[in-house]
């Protein structure tokens, strides 16, 4: 019979868990990213391959400044500090869930002094009557009440008296149904889905560094362009004032040649602002005063160049590999588990209590071991009547497992969406290039030839103009759309999940605030 106890004992502890458990999702993605589309452009520059991602997909444009910046942000950025702060308190709210599952002791002692009154609850008992003779007592003529000690007996009733206790209280509520554990186990879910968030916030504020980065070495090409046609329309209208001046020209020739060194002085100041809001974003994004990078990037450079070839992994992967899509998953889990918490609720709690103490009039005697007192037992509680209140939140988590069920495919098909544009816009964007590129070549063509034709006076000022228009134009287009392939494919880098797996700051240090305004 020792043994069949034993084992049922150990049943009722360790209990069982009410509720679904959580099953793993199936993302349902396809075997490739869009096959036909990325196999019918074989002739751009940058072409993607099957391979594993690169996780520090930023060096691949080859730009060791870019790298520098990268490297800095998951350490500076603000919102990433303020996302591993929300990650440490779902830690500790973890921590405090998990406490429900092991027994509370707490110690107490107190020195009190007390007076009861004769005339209240004690004197309806009895408690304090005081019978004439103990005898008389024991043979039932008497209260059958024991004398008070002769300490505690007033002239007027009890006297005051010291009491001293000192002693320990145990609870333990049994989680005969899993609801704690159930409760640990959305606890643990909401951590995973927090740790996604901030991964996914990583990711996120990386791209857009290499983002407001690569837009600003093309803001930084655009005004060496400008600079240059400026040049150009300078030497221009000096040309046509000395043919003016020699009778080649006509006033109209020089006016029109000043308005397009006005036109290009113009271009000027909206590029310089655009270069300063772009370096004052990146130094948000890092944590500092604005214009405090500047003096590390204000020397012009080339937009960073993409690779020859650009890993996009195997769609089976993107579900591991997503911040947002493991953050859906764990939501998903949460909700599953708190499902169980509503379910026990419905069950009766066993709450194991006991107490020991030492109680004594006098300090002396506290130590005394008829000074001791006890009380050990079990309590059940059972739900009867709750309005309702229990079957109304059980199915308040079925719901809520059925959004979080519903949002996991949302995000699931948003990433492939997202995927599948990318793709589609880095392929058309470079055979764009290449006929830019080559319009840039024909209106350089254009403009000699008109410049010449204007010299041997076959030809109108007008139309050196208008050449010039059309080169600058066909410039700052191919400059754009440069930037925008490399943007693009920051975009791509950003939806395949690539850099999430970099390492970043799980500290909980406070942050410093500080009310100064930043030094100019």
């Amino acid at each position: 019979m020792i043994k069949p106890s034993i084992a049922l004992a150990a049943v009722l502890l360790a209990g069982c868990t009410v509720g679904p458990n959580f099953t793993r999702p199936d993302a349902k993605l396809p075997t490739a990213w869009c096959a036909a589309q990325c196999q019918a452009k074989p002739t751009v520059p940058s072409q993607t391959t099957p391979a594993p991602i690169n996780a520090v997909w930023w060096t691949s444009f080859n730009d060791p400044e870019l790298v520098k910046l990268e490297e800095r942000v998951a350490d500076a950025n603000l919102d990433l500090k303020v996302a591993s702060l929300r990650l440490a308190e779902s830690r500790a709210e973890r921590s405090i869930t998990a406490a429900d599952q092991y027994p509370t002791v707490d110690g107490n002692a107190s020195a009190v002094r007390e007076r009861a009154s004769a005339n209240g609850v004690m004197g309806l008992t009895g408690a304090l009557a005081q019978p004439t003779d103990a005898a008389t007592a024991a043979n039932g003529t008497g209260s059958g009440v024991v004398a008070l000690p002769s300490g505690l007996k007033g002239s007027s009733g009890p006297a005051p008296f010291n009491l001293f206790q000192a002693g320990f209280d145990a609870s333990w509520e049994l989680d005969l149904w899993g609801r704690v554990r159930r409760e640990v186990e959305a606890s643990d879910a909401s951590v995973d889905a927090q740790a996604e968030a901030r991964r996914d916030l990583l990711m996120s504020t990386m791209a857009e560094v290499a983002r407001d980065y690569i837009q600003l070495r093309g803001t930084q090409t655009d005004y060496a362009i400008t600079l240059d046609n400026l040049t150009a329309a300078k030497d221009a209208e000096r040309v046509t004032r000395e043919r003016m001046a020699n009778g080649l020209a006509s006033e109209l020739d020089v006016t029109e040649a000043a308005s397009q060194v006005s036109a290009e002085k113009a271009i000027l100041p909206q590029l310089a602002q655009q270069e300063d809001e772009t370096i004052n974003r990146l130094s948000f994004l890092l944590g500092q005063a604005p214009g405090a990078l500047r003096a590390e990037l204000e020397e012009s450079k080339p937009v960073p160049p993409t690779p020859p070839l650009v890993p996009v992994g195997m769609p089976s992967d993107l579900a591991r590999r997503r911040p947002d899509i493991r953050e859906a998953e764990a939501r998903l889990h949460q909700a599953t588990a708190e499902i169980g918490v509503a379910k026990a609720d419905f069950y009766p709690s066993i709450t194991l209590s006991a107490s020991s103490s030492l109680q004594a009039l006098q300090f002396s005697q506290l130590g005394n071991w008829g000074s001791r007192q006890f009380s050990i037992g079990p309590s059940i509680s059972l739900p009867i009547f709750e309005g309702g209140r229990l079957k109304a939140t059980l199915n308040l988590r079925k719901e809520q497992q059925q959004e979080a069920a519903v949002n996991y495919q949302r995000v699931v098909l948003s990433a492939w969406h997202e995927i599948d544009n990318s793709l589609t816009q880095y392929s058309s964007q470079q055979q764009r290039h290449d006929e830019l590129a080559a319009e840039v070549q024909d209106n350089r063509r254009s403009l000699v030839l008109a410049k010449a034709q204007y010299a041997a006076g076959t030809g109108s000022f007008l139309q050196v103009l208008d050449a010039e228009r059309r080169l600058l134009s066909a410039q700052q287009d191919l400059t754009d759309n440069t930037t925008q392939i490399s943007t693009t494919l920051v975009s791509l880098y950003k939806a395949l999940g690539g850099g999430w797996e970099s390492t970043y700051p799980d500290s909980t240090d406070k942050v410093a605030i500080s009310t100064q305004a930043p030094r100019s």
